[in-house]
């Protein structure tokens, strides 16, 4: 279990009034035998919603080993609590800047089909956003920056000189977070999961790995390793991916990546083809093997 900022309650303050309750919109507490109790971690997102409704102090955060929080858990669980519970509920997450939270919580309604509540995107995102469909996917967030496109390759049909600098990029977005599943571009894909810093180092990495292929990238380090294993396992359920290339730094937070994406393989069911590839911090590759699930 990881190491995290959670609920606690002080029971000998407690006298069960239940005012935490309905300001707990994710369903972590109730009242049992006459105190409120944190009946599961994973429905505690550890930003304290509940604290300052509480008129006897008795509720504060506490940093303690906790199972991860699941905000796809909490928002099948909250639909049935109505659009006002979800709209507050989300409202939260983006007052705290608890963003990855955010994002993972509008996808799920958009992939369930289900609206966005009024007041929660900005309007800009509002006027762009739409459930998903067969064909274009639907982004966590609608703005016009994000919008999913297929770029065509420049270089087809013309006799003009392109250095091996141009670029390869053949999809937007390209962050694992912004990508929908039901991307189009992800259809029938070779991937290049890269890891931040890789295209920063290896001069030559639209050439070399990224022709006809469709990029994703993550920071193993600095995102959250679950909603990514999360992520990717409906990337690889939802479409037809021929093989993914895993490329990472030498740096050991950074090999993250590798397990994150083996452990989605196994858990979508699918039989992909790996490659796992080690960039130096100098801009060389160290190595390059076939990995398997």
């Amino acid at each position: 279990m990881n190491t995290r900022n959670i609920v606690s309650i002080d029971e000998d303050l407690c006298n069960g009034c239940g005012e935490c309750i309905p300001n707990c919109h994710e369903g972590a507490l109730q009242i049992i035998d006459g105190k409120a109790r944190l009946v599961s971690d994973l429905f505690c997102d550890g930003l304290g919603a509940c604290i300052g409704h509480c008129p006897l102090g008795a509720m504060s955060i506490e940093r303690r080993e906790a199972e991860p929080y699941d905000e796809r858990r909490v928002m099948e669980n909250m639909i049935n609590k109505g659009i006002n519970t979800v709209r507050a509920h989300l409202i939260h997450l983006k007052e705290h800047g608890a963003l990855d939270l955010f994002n993972n919580g509008i996808e799920y309604l958009l992939e369930k089909g289900l609206d966005v509540p009024d007041g929660v995107l900005e309007e800009s995102c509002e006027d762009e956003i739409m459930k998903e469909t067969g064909s274009e996917g639907t982004l966590a967030c609608g703005c016009p920056g994000s919008q999913v496109q297929t770029i065509p390759d420049h270089r087809q049909g013309s006799e003009k000189h392109y250095d091996k600098r141009s670029s390869h990029l053949s999809n937007w977005p390209i962050q694992l977070m912004l990508v929908p599943v039901n991307a189009p571009f992800l259809k029938d894909s070779d991937i290049v999961m890269a890891a931040d810093c890789v295209p920063f180092a290896y001069p030559d990495f639209h050439e070399d790995f990224l022709k006809g292929k469709v990029l994703l990238n993550a920071c193993p380090k600095l995102d959250s390793a679950e909603h990514y294993v999360r992520k990717l396992t409906e990337v690889f359920k939802t479409n037809c991916v021929r093989s993914i290339s895993i490329l990472h730094m030498e740096v050991p937070c950074c090999f993250g990546l590798v397990d994150i994406v083996k452990t989605a393989v196994r858990a979508s069911g699918k039989d992909i083809s790996m490659e796992d590839v080690t960039i130096t911090v100098r801009g060389e590759i160290k190595n390059s093997t076939g990995t398997t699930s």
